[in-house]
This record gives C-alpha cells, structure tokens and sequence, in this order.
C-alpha cells in the first residue's frame, strides 16, 4: 500500500508556470504508470499525462508542449511541469499509481490549481 501527497497547486495568471508534485510514502518502483488526472466541478476525472518507469511519457492533447511529466524514483516522487497556462487548466489535480502486480489504483487527495486570465 501506498500513501500519495500532492502538492505545488496555487493561484497563477494565465502564462504562468506551476510545478507539482506527489510524494509517495513508500518505493515508487513497482508503481506503473503513474499518472495526474484532473477533474473539473460536476464532471468526471481525466487523464492529464503518465509516465513509466523507462521514462515513457503520455499526455493529453490538450496539454501536450505545455507539461511535462517526471518520476523521481529514488525520491519516490512525480512531479507535473504545467507551463503556459491557461485558465481552462483550472482544476483539482490529482496524482495516480498503478500497482504493477494489483492493478490496483491509489489516488492522492488532490492539489488545487487555479489560473486566472
């Protein structure tokens, strides 16, 4: 099992920059993908972008050239680089890991992140 704590959600104006981050409170390495999903008020969750452990990367059209994702395995951390926002990012971001041997899905709680225009 796993614990996962997002964090680096805020208020930024449109253009800006904001970098999350998820920490893990055990050995990211048998966690694949791991992923940030966001989830606009009223509606489902959505795919942002994943990683794999290889360093394989996936990304949503609407943010690709804009974020990147990252995976820190010796610090047990993923991390979302969201660059040129804008205000339709809005959302709460949540960070995923799949358990490699489960299937299973653990969710963090969720980070804030808000750009105004």
């Amino acid at each position: 099992q796993v614990h996962l704590v997002e964090s680096g959600g805020g208020l930024v104006q449109a253009g800006g920059s904001l970098r999350l981050s998820c920490a893990a409170s055990a050995s990211i390495f048998d966690f694949n993908p791991m992923g940030w999903y966001r989830q606009p008020p009223g509606k489902q969750r959505e795919f942002v972008a994943s990683v794999m452990s290889d360093g394989r990367t996936n990304y949503a059209d609407s943010v690709k050239g804009r974020f990147t994702i990252s995976r820190d395995n010796a610090k047990n951390t993923l991390y979302l680089q969201m660059n040129s926002l804008k205000p339709e990012d809005t959302d709460v971001y949540y960070c995923a890991a799949t358990d490699v041997y489960t299937d299973y899905i653990y969710w963090g709680q969720g980070t804030q992140v808000t750009v105004s225009s």
